[in-house]
Formats: structure tokens, C-alpha cells, sequence
């Protein structure tokens, strides 16, 4: 798999060719204990219905790149959004990109955009966090026990070089004390892009409050697909639902 450099780190990352060169590129930005593997096949369905070409990477501590060297700070969410992120856009010559995210991927997203110093055609947010929640730290202390009791660490690590690494910098940062103030709503307003928000009702890490908050803040058109019989990965329990909002954003933003 190809890799670059990005805010000194090695990360591999996948391109999938475009159909319709027009039309905006699509950037897949993953979960907190995501990876390129973790998407499954969705990028390639997404790409294969609207003619995008995509990029799908893992982070600095994920998949097969450069594997994590220390603790994460409470401001590793802005540091891959204001450092990471804009070298890897500019080592594949990616502009003006949909940023698709899913959680953690969705926060990085909205700090990026926020930021307003990168142009961003779209966001799609998929359980996006803008601020903690009790049922955020109910559902991390949930996921620790798994890791301690269950099988939950030889699944993980079928994707990353060193799980326990990987683990261990999601978990510890989130579960921080100081982290529990953690607020990105002041990104909020210099957001002026079309905005996709995507929820499952039976999400265990968020409810919708974190949806409102963006509706509510964000100097842009906002859409909301919310989801019953769905959880925290829309796009794995609802795949068809998520793929047909998508591509109707996805359209609407290329118009």
C-alpha cells in the first residue's frame, strides 16, 4: 500500500480512481479506532455511484502507518485537523475535497473546515462529537472493560500494527479528566460549506444534541439523516440509507 508524509509521520493511505474528474474528490476521515481496512468496501461504493474520485488514510497511530510513540493530548483531535490533515491534502494535490467523517473523523472535519483556511466543498459527518457527553464516557468505560475481558483486542488487531498503542491513545485521551471540557462549538460558525449530518438513534457514544449544536452554530445549509435500528457506525448498519443520502449530498454539492 502507497504512503506519504505527513506532520512527520508515515501514513498509508488508498486512492480510488475518478469516473467523473469534475466533480469534487472525497476524503474519508476514520473513527477513533478506525483504519483504511475498517471501511470495508463503502469508499469504493461511494466513489462507484457518484464518479468521485477518493483518498481513504490512516492516521498517525492506526492501520499500517507509523504506529503511536506517546500519550495523546487533549488537542489530538485539532492536530491532525490543522496539521495532519491539510499535508496530506497537499502531498496527493487534493482541493477543495468533500470530507467524509465518521466520529472522531467527523470532529477533525469540522475543526478543518472550521478553521477557514482550506477550501472544503462539503462536509458529511457521520456521529460527529462537538462536545463530551456522559453517555460518551459510559460508552468508552464500556468498550475498556471489552478490551480487558473479551476478544475485542485480537479483533482490533487484525488492522493495526500495535493495537495495544492504538487502544490505549483512544481510550486515555477521551477518558482524561481534563479532556471531559473538550469543546469544538467555536469552529462552528466558520463552517460555509454544505453540511450532511448522518445519526444512528441508538448510537452508544452521542445523542442527538450533538447534531443540534452543529445545525444551530454552522454558517452553511445543513441536512440531517437520522437513523433507527442503527448505532454508532451508520455506514456498516445502515449502508444503503447511508449510501443513497451520500450520493444525493454528493450531487448537490458537484451541482
Amino acid at each position: 500500500m502507497p504512503s506519504l508524509n505527513a506532520a512527520g509521520r508515515r501514513l498509508d493511505y488508498r486512492r480510488i480512481d475518478a469516473r467523473s474528474p469534475d466533480w469534487p474528490p472525497l476524503v474519508f476521515l476514520h473513527e477513533g479506532l478506525g483504519s483504511i481496512e475498517q471501511w470495508r468496501d463503502f469508499p469504493d461504493r461511494v466513489a462507484e455511484t457518484t464518479g468521485c474520485g477518493a483518498v481513504v488514510y490512516s492516521r498517525y497511530g492506526y492501520g499500517r502507518s507509523d504506529p503511536l510513540e506517546e500519550g495523546r493530548g487533549v488537542d489530538y483531535l485539532h492536530r491532525e485537523a490543522l496539521d495532519s490533515l491539510p499535508e496530506v491534502l497537499a502531498a496527493l494535490d487534493i482541493r477543495e475535497p468533500i470530507l467524509i467523517g465518521h466520529s472522531d473523523g467527523a470532529s477533525i472535519a469540522l475543526i478543518h473546515a472550521g478553521a477557514g483556511r482550506w477550501p472544503v466543498r462539503g462536509l458529511i459527518l457521520e456521529a460527529p462529537h462537538v462536545f463530551v457527553e456522559d453517555i460518551t464516557i459510559a460508552g468508552i468505560v464500556e468498550a475498556e472493560a471489552a478490551y480487558r475481558k473479551t476478544d475485542l483486542a485480537q479483533r482490533l488487531g487484525r488492522y493495526h500494527t500495535d493495537v495495544d498503542r492504538t487502544f490505549r491513545g483512544w481510550c486515555e485521551a477521551w477518558l482524561n479528566p481534563e479532556f471531559r471540557g473538550w469543546n469544538i462549538e467555536d469552529c462552528l460558525p466558520g463552517i460555509r460549506c454544505p453540511v450532511l449530518l448522518i445519526q444512528g438513534m441508538e448510537d452508544e457514544y452521542a445523542t442527538m444534541a450533538q447534531l443540534d449544536a452543529i445545525e444551530r452554530q454552522v454558517s452553511a445549509p445543513v441536512q440531517r439523516l437520522e437513523l433507527a435500528n442503527c448505532g454508532h457506525t451508520p455506514h456498516r448498519d445502515q449502508p444503503d440509507a447511508v449510501l443513497a443520502a451520500m450520493t444525493r449530498f454528493i450531487e448537490e454539492c458537484s451541482g
